[in-house]
């Protein structure tokens, strides 16, 4: 157990160095969220990247020696180590070494809640240590005989290695089996031509709090990194009375290890099919812009930095000065500055999620055999019904239907000239023909 640590960030270009100390403070809430108290923090300058230390041996060794004097137990370290600095690092100050990635690895082990998410978080894991085995096992070195014990065998470090290959291979395998089972779920849900969107953004800048306010889905939310890892997806009925399925994903962070995007593909591609992103960000942050960057880039892997998205700049209930929001509207016109917390901005946001939900909708009529009970109530669940008739065996409904529904009833619609699903509170008459003429 970790009880006592010292974080060290090191950066090489001057100009970085704002930057260093912005991610070595995130560092420390990352260790933070781990539960482990960190007594001291360190901002190392190093002109160049040296190969045994990551920086220049005077470094190490004055770091090494602050460790022993001040009786602390780990090293942890914000920027990425190879195996074999990291075992240097080991020798050379008799405590256990951590790099931001085996942080950030670990804090995903402790949260993963659902099947999936252990899965994922397993092979990652697996992934990371493979490499490092040499650390944990350096002195099993012993080899063992084959039949009868003649000759040599393997070492026990050779078979340590391979039943982590084995288990490495299994985890993809179990995984494409969930990967598939995904699949399965999302062609169940495209029978229902009921639009999704996906919440991305930062961790801890609200987009489970956005959630449960929406939705009214009882998602963790709290005040640490990573605070959820498992996908969620809620329907939300629009201002419109569109419905929206919602999905709530994983929040980013800088210097994601790439086998977490790697591992998380499953989850995180919800946000690659999802029809439109809601990108959330804590405006309270000085560097919001960065983490917009950061999520924006993480998307590009995915391939989904091309989707229709809505920006929201969360938490302005707590800014003290409302103009340094000046340059953001500047920059993202078509943005939503919001607080999740006093519904500050909400309507305005839900408005905009309607519009982009219904896209291509058109108010249409539907005839159906009164006897075809489901696909009648398939489209009192999925459309937006403005009016009902029924004329001896026929039924008349007259709906707004998504470019989905619009294909499933092709054979029994009518579209109404001009029409665009504007928004119908009541199945009045006198509002059905002022939608239908513009």
């Amino acid at each position: 157990m970790v009880e006592r640590a010292l974080l060290v960030g090191a950066y090489h270009n001057p100009v970085n160095r704002a930057e260093a100390v912005s991610l070595l403070a995130e560092l420390e809430e990352l260790v933070g969220t781990l539960g482990v108290p960190v007594m001291d923090r360190m901002l190392v300058h190093s002109r160049e990247m040296h190969p045994q230390y990551l920086i220049g041996t005077g470094k190490a060794a004055e770091i090494s020696e602050r460790l022993k004097a001040e009786g602390l137990d780990a090293l942890i370290i914000d920027n990425e180590l190879s195996p074999s600095q990291q075992r240097n690092w080991e020798k050379l100050t008799g405590v256990a070494v951590l790099d931001r990635q085996e942080v950030i690895l670990d804090i995903f082990a402790q949260r993963a809640q659902t099947h999936e998410a252990r899965l994922q978080i397993d092979l990652a894991r697996m992934e990371y240590a493979l490499p490092r085995l040499t650390r944990a096992w350096g002195h099993l070195v012993r080899q063992g005989g084959g039949i009868g014990n003649k000759g040599e065998g393997e070492s026990q470090l050779e078979q340590d290695k391979r039943q982590v290959r084995t288990k490495i291979q299994r985890l993809k395998a179990q995984l494409a089996e969930v990967r598939s089972v995904r699949s399965t779920q999302r062609k169940d849900r495209k029978r229902t031509p009921v639009p999704n969107a996906a919440i991305v953004g930062y961790t801890n800048s609200g987009k489970s709090s956005l959630m449960r306010r929406l939705t009214g889905a009882q998602v963790l939310v709290e005040d640490k990194l990573f605070a959820t890892l498992d996908t969620t997806t809620r329907k939300v009925e629009l201002p419109n009375h569109q419905p929206l399925l919602l999905t709530d994903t994983v929040g980013f962070v800088r210097r994601l290890p790439h086998r977490l995007v790697e591992a998380f593909r499953a989850t995180l591609e919800e946000s690659a099919l999802a029809e439109f992103l809601i990108h959330v960000m804590d405006v309270a942050q000085d560097e919001v812009l960065e983490f917009h960057n950061t999520t924006m880039k993480v998307l590009s892997e995915l391939g989904a930095d091309t989707k229709r998205m809505i920006l929201a700049f969360n938490k302005v209930d707590l800014l003290e000065d409302r103009s340094v929001l000046e340059p953001l509207r500047r920059q993202f016109p078509d943005a939503h500055f919001i607080s999740v917390h006093t519904g500050e901005g909400m309507d305005a946001l839900l408005e905009h999620m309607a519009e982009l939900a219904s896209g291509g909708s058109k108010v249409c009529t539907v005839r159906l055999n009164a006897a075809d009970g489901d696909r009648l109530a398939r489209l009192h669940r999925s459309a937006q019904v403005l009016q009902t008739n029924y004329n001896g065996d026929e039924v008349e409904i007259l709906a707004v239907l998504s470019p989905l529904l619009q294909r499933d009833y092709q054979d029994c619609l009518s579209i109404q000239a001009g029409a665009s699903g504007q928004i119908v509170d009541a199945p009045d008459s006198r509002l059905i023909d002022a939608s239908i003429a513009g």
